[in-house]
């Protein structure tokens, strides 16, 4: 999917919301855990309840990792499932790869290629700190996707990310520099942080065209208008992601409806949003 067929997607759904899979068993309802499959069962309820809204999903890795096999089935038949509305959303590993270029290979081979792995997702984010070589591997697959960490909205990210050089640039910035020329507006996106999105218009400098996935919206307490203000391009150019507050809106049997309730509400303030900025 590239940049001019997920901004469609958006025109089509109203919507720019992006639903993070972070299903934890610890806190799916506890009736779904006299099921075959628990976390399958929560993620397709889930699915089911916020398709209509959304234009996007994100599993987050580690959710399934830490459960070793198990995990990885229910991995499996979730993005299999996805796999049925393949022109309805778009899917992102919340993987956050990257290492020398022959394992970010791997890693690729391991999220991108479905012959080889099982698994053939949109798109998968990555740490850049090992500079070029452990990114490029990500962008050797036609129609997939490296989402860039840039500027995240935990508290650490300050460590690093705003440290500044001597002509005054930040290494937020660098890396967004240096990145964008790696790849093309149609295969990188950008991880920006809402509860940093004072810094958006000043990011929008640096990569006007390209996409941002903006976790910290919703349980995270980051703002969609302000994300929206400083953000937006003339393809939309964001996905919010939205994890808990739509996944544990609930933590009863009533969980889908309350997901769905949560995922319309999102979606009707960005239909608002995107009418607003004449894009639909």
């Amino acid at each position: 999917m590239n940049r001019l067929d997920l901004f469609h997607l958006i025109q089509q759904k109203k919507s720019f919301l992006c639903v993070g899979l972070d299903s934890d068993l610890n806190k799916i309802p506890k009736y779904l855990l006299d099921s075959e499959d628990p976390v399958f069962e929560f993620n397709k309820l889930i699915i089911d309840s916020t398709l209509r809204y959304a234009v996007a999903y994100k599993p987050n890795l580690a959710f399934y990792e830490s459960r070793g096999i198990k995990g990885m089935v229910s991995l499996q038949k979730t993005m299999d499932y996805l796999d049925v509305f393949k022109n309805e959303v778009f899917t992102i590993a919340d993987a956050k790869r990257g290492d020398i270029g022959n394992t970010s290979t791997q890693y690729a081979i391991s999220v991108f290629d479905k012959q080889a792995s099982g698994f053939s997702f949109d798109a998968i984010t990555v740490a850049p700190y090992m500079g070029e070589d452990s990114v490029k591997p990500f962008l050797a697959f036609p129609g997939k996707w490296a989402i860039v960490l840039a500027l995240t909205s935990n508290k650490g990210s300050d460590d690093f990310q705003l440290f500044t050089d001597e002509n005054q640039t930040k290494l937020f910035e660098r890396v967004l520099d240096r990145t964008s020329k790696w790849g093309t507006a149609d295969n990188i996106m950008y991880v920006v942080g809402a509860t940093k999105a004072e810094m958006l218009e000043g990011i929008r400098i640096i990569v006007p065209n390209h996409f941002l996935l903006v976790p910290g919206v919703g349980a995270q307490g980051g703002d969609l208008q302000t994300v929206a203000k400083y953000g937006l391009n003339d393809h939309c150019g964001i996905l919010v992601n939205a994890s808990r507050s739509i996944l544990f809106a609930s933590d009863g049997r009533d969980f889908a409806e309350k997901a769905s309730l949560e995922a319309f509400s999102m979606q009707q303030e960005m239909e608002s949003i995107l009418l607003d900025n004449q894009l639909i």
